[in-house]
């Protein structure tokens, strides 16, 4: 049987999603890299809609950097996000702490990778972090802007990555 480049595209495309979706799997015992992104509904963030992301720290001895990932349109109205974001151990009360996000220069390029209209940041808001217990640990973010909803976010998400030692 003669396959076209194109069939062997098509065959070779969804073997490689497999792939790279296998090599993003990571053992959440032992938190080498968690990343989560939540869509933001109709891209118009509400500042009652809260996404939440959980995940489990077993290592109390390792450092942490810890990273808000937001995706925006270049239509995005602002150079800066005010967000509060709440943390928590299991079962205990949430702390909560008003974080402002750069997300451009004071020339109006985003700071952040892109492709056509749409800009993805990775922002730092913890470096070296340490998880005093072992167990799940919940985070919320709240975008506390004065525009409600803020327009043009189309998505927002937590990386919590490992400090190599």
């Amino acid at each position: 049987m003669i396959r076209t480049s194109s069939g062997l595209v098509r065959m070779a495309l969804p073997m490689a999603l497999s792939v790279m979706l296998l090599a993003g799997c990571r053992d959440m015992g032992s938190l080498n890299t968690f990343e989560k992104h939540v869509v933001i509904p109709g891209y118009s963030w509400k500042d009652s809609y809260r996404p939440g992301f959980s995940f489990e720290v077993t290592d109390t001895s390792a450092r942490y950097n810890i990273e808000v990932t937001l995706r925006h349109t270049g239509d995005y109205p602002f150079s800066n996000l005010w967000v509060v974001i709440s943390s928590a151990f299991e079962g205990a009360r949430p702390v909560s702490r008003r974080v402002e996000l750069p997300l451009a220069d004071k020339q109006g390029r985003w700071l952040a990778t892109g492709m056509d209209n749409i800009f993805l940041h990775r922002i730092p808001i913890q470096r070296n972090a340490r998880f005093d217990k072992a167990g799940t640990y919940h985070f919320s973010i709240e975008q506390n802007m004065r525009v409600n909803p803020l327009p043009d976010v189309m998505s927002v998400g937590l990386r919590v990555e490992k400090v190599p030692r």
